[in-house]
């Protein structure tokens, strides 16, 4: 048992507060089963953006590598989580702010923004929050993170028609994990993330089970 070493990293979606579409409904089952028998199956109509989500190259690039051919390698790694809680909104997180975690952020790390925007999820408020700056951005990329994300509804350049955080990234093959939350309990270090999108063919992203897991933990496995 590995309770105590894991952590959930996604929210829990519902209609009511979703900005995405999201429609769910119970079918009853065909037959095959008494009367007394509870059986019953869901039918669910949603955008592949609802809750916490990852995006693959596609949503951007017409070429670029969609959700279900994202390889595993992206999807399950070391996780570094970085502190710009301090941040307010519409406020930038610059190239210097970012460096100063050099000896943190390695090659094929899975890199996590915390923001603790994530406390407004579903509100009113939740478009708010600050953003990456595209020299910051860069500099990850050039370090060779295998993916990026955030607790936040969006790390893009406010006030740009072609997002040039998620150009960057996809370019580079990078996917990005938007709406994360819990990021607070996993600093420091020291924890593995498992990233589980729907393996749907010919998605541009797609909602998530994302954990983290301490790593002393998983030889419980």
């Amino acid at each position: 048992m590995i309770e105590d070493g894991v952590f959930e990293l996604s929210h829990k979606v519902k209609k009511e507060t979703e900005f995405f579409k999201l429609d769910t409904k119970l079918v009853e089952a065909l037959d095959h089963h008494r009367d007394d028998v509870w059986y019953i199956s869901s039918e669910v109509t949603f955008s592949t953006h609802i809750g916490t989500h990852i995006e693959a190259p596609f949503h951007h690039l017409k070429e670029g590598i969609k959700v279900a051919d994202l390889s595993i390698n992206k999807l399950i790694g070391n996780c570094v989580v970085l502190d710009f809680t301090y941040k307010k909104d519409q406020e930038e997180i610059s190239l210097d702010e970012i460096r100063k975690f050099d000896s943190q952020v390695r090659k094929d790390d899975i890199v996590f923004i915390r923001t603790d925007m994530d406390k407004l999820y579903g509100t009113p408020r939740w478009q708010e929050g600050p953003h990456m700056s595209e020299d910051a951005i860069r500099w990850l990329i050039k370090k060779q993170i295998a993916c990026f994300g955030s607790d936040a509804w969006n790390m893009e350049t406010p006030g740009t028609d072609f997002q040039p955080v998620h150009t960057a990234l996809f370019e580079a093959g990078i996917p990005m994990i938007e709406s994360l939350r819990n990021l607070g309990s996993i600093m420091g270090g020291g924890f593995e993330v498992f990233i589980l999108p729907l393996p749907i063919l010919g998605l541009d992203a797609s909602p998530i089970r994302a954990i983290a897991i301490r790593k002393e933990k998983l030889k419980d496995l």
